[in-house]
């Protein structure tokens, strides 16, 4: 194991958080700023074009949600055997998740493509948005598989502890697509503009390349990753371990998706200046919320790792520290966000007075709970460290349909906040929702978890490995 690797192990736990969850931020900003990228150069299109992307969003996080619990799995698996130094199993579990991958984000990627207009007319799409959302969705779709390939990528080797390379990489294509989206959104010098489906033509240019990067760095035997034509080979007993792990993981994120997807069904019933002012706002928040990701993701390697090592102790303290940390970041960003709301979203739909007063009133009504969802991130990134994805699932469950949907839904249908309810709905999830998790995880059922304890696989992949040699020999 490498060095870097140890200190994680055995060093003091702050330097550990921060030597992972800087760079992890660091590249979801960057990640975010396709988003951010596309937003901005589609608000210079008006208000429309803005709703097409807004609702085109939940749909494609949905698609991405459904595979996304293979990339939760392998970052788990990933991270408890690198803890336990098994490198056989390490390149075996990046192998046989970079397989599935390929093929689950395939098969959505043609399903979405084909159903595309019939899930925009099903959550009621007005026809001055559709032709836009039709193109920029049915884009994102073919460029699915890259995306998976990449988030892949990102997960594997956040579990191995090295998350600078996912970083550069997410740079120089986030550079590239700011050039790119003016381009093919408004055209110039003889290439015609696509418009609203110019910003999705960008971001699959520059998906395709990180793609191929990313698995030129797989192949070429870096970074504590040394994969084979042997490790490629269809794994059933690891494919059955890995979706048991990721289906939860899974049911998760397409909750999460769905319950997105559920928001912009209500939304729509407000008209498109209230979609563009969600829109805009889900944009602020999804930036926002970076550093709790980041944290989340490192605190989920850093126990990840340690219960591999069987440093139980030590994982409970990385956990606790992870929470008061995002906690605190979090609120002070809740604050700043507050007192400059108007001019946030003014940034993405400038001249637009109607959106950036009623997008003011929903940011401003989150922004003073972002704490608590720092919170919520942080355990649920122990819980899946430790294996605990049925867990997660449920308090995700709990969150949306228990919780945030149906309050939404009476807030702004049976009371005189008419769309203000919807932005109500946000802050109350929050504040229950880290209660519920801080009482979940004081039970301590998380900490008697080892994935690594399955020995089966391990054994007869080793032999499989020995008897290659052999033949090599």
């Amino acid at each position: 194991m490498k060095t870097q690797n140890r200190k994680l192990l055995e060093g003091p736990i702050l330097i550990s958080l921060i030597t992972l969850a800087v760079p992890i931020v660091l590249g979801n900003v960057l990640q975010s700023l396709y988003q951010l990228t596309d937003a901005f150069w589609v608000g210079r299109l008006g208000g429309s074009a803005v709703a097409a992307v807004s609702v085109s969003f939940p749909i494609q996080f949905l698609m991405i949600a459904i595979g996304g619990g293979l990339a939760m799995a392998g970052s788990v698996l990933i991270a408890q055997y690198a803890g336990a130094n098994n490198q056989i199993m390490v390149n075996q579990v990046a192998a046989q998740t970079l397989l599935m991958a390929m093929v689950v984000s395939v098969v959505l990627s043609v399903i979405g493509y084909i159903f595309a207009p019939s899930i925009l007319n099903a959550i009621g799409v007005s026809p001055d948005v559709f032709d836009h959302a039709l193109g920029f969705m049915r884009v994102s779709f073919l460029g699915l598989p890259f995306t998976f390939i990449f988030i892949m990528f990102q997960s594997i080797m956040r579990g191995l502890g090295e998350v600078k390379v996912p970083m550069f990489i997410v740079l120089g294509t986030v550079m590239l697509n700011f050039l790119l989206d003016p381009l093919f959104i408004f055209g110039w010098s003889g290439i015609a503009g696509h418009g609203v489906m110019g910003a999705a033509m960008a971001t699959f240019v520059t998906q395709g390349l990180s793609s191929v990067i990313a698995l030129g760095v797989f192949l070429g035997g870096r970074y504590d990753i040394h994969l084979r034509a042997i490790d490629f080979r269809p794994d059933f007993s690891f494919m059955k371990k890995a979706f048991r792990l990721g289906l939860p993981a899974s049911i998760e994120q397409s909750t999460r998706a769905i319950g997105m997807v559920v928001m912009t069904f209500l939304v729509t019933g407000f008209g498109t200046m209230a979609i563009a002012s969600y829109g805009v706002g889900s944009n602020i928040l999804m930036f926002i919320i970076i550093p709790a990701l980041g944290i989340a993701m490192a605190v989920s390697t850093l126990v990840g790792q340690n219960i591999g090592a069987g440093n139980i102790e030590r994982a409970t303290e990385i956990s606790r520290l992870g929470a008061i940390i995002s906690f605190s970041l979090l609120s002070g960003i809740g604050v700043l966000v507050f007192m400059f709301a108007q001019q946030l979203v003014g940034f993405f739909v400038p001249g637009d007075l109607g959106v950036i007063e009623l997008g003011t009133v929903y940011v401003r009504t989150m922004a003073l709970t972002f704490g608590f969802m720092g919170i919520q991130m942080s355990i649920n990134g122990v819980f899946r460290a430790s294996g605990n994805m049925v867990t997660a699932m449920t308090l995700t469950l709990i969150s949306q349909w228990l919780l945030q949907f149906p309050l939404a839904f009476v807030l702004s249908k049976y009371t005189s906040l008419g769309v203000n309810g919807l932005w109500w709905a946000f802050p109350v999830s929050n504040v229950v929702m880290a209660l519920v998790v801080i009482g979940w995880y004081m039970k301590g059922d998380w900490k008697k978890t080892k994935l690594t304890k399955e020995e089966k696989l391990q054994e007869r992949v080793t032999e499989e490995v020995l008897i290659e040699e052999g033949v090599r020999s």
